[in-house]
């Protein structure tokens, strides 16, 4: 559990340390729930990066726990003022009881890659 990786290592910063372009959904400095990391990322839908990682192993969201399975983009980021082509780009990760630090840096890795991926295919 998160003795063993600390729950700050799965993070917005540590997202956006992987792909910079990407938006942070919760102001550097404000309390947010350990252990889970949300950001947008402009110029991706999010069901296409979540089904590339989801083949890469990885479990992910689009949306708030509250509206997973939802379509359109979230209404709570509408009310926090972003955009909505930056909130169609939304990626939810939560650590559970036994992530290990290791699925923590695949999915670090794989996040950028799935990005890159992506961008490269809509040129």
């Amino acid at each position: 559990g998160w003795s063993w990786i600390g729950p700050d290592r799965l993070s917005a910063e540590a997202i956006l340390a992987a792909v910079p372009d990407a938006r942070r959904t919760v102001p550097g400095g404000v309390a947010r729930t350990a252990g889970v990391a949300h950001v947008c990322v402009p110029g991706i839908e999010s069901e296409a990066l979540l089904f590339l990682l989801e083949r890469d192993g990885i479990s992910a969201s689009a949306a708030s726990s509250c509206a997973s399975g939802a379509q359109e983009p979230s209404h709570v980021l509408a009310a926090m003022g972003v955009d909505r082509d930056a909130a169609v780009g939304s990626l939810r990760l939560s650590l559970g009881h036994g992530t290990t630090g290791a699925e923590v840096d695949h999915a670090l890795a794989a996040i950028p890659a799935a990005v890159a991926r992506l961008r490269e295919h809509a040129r």
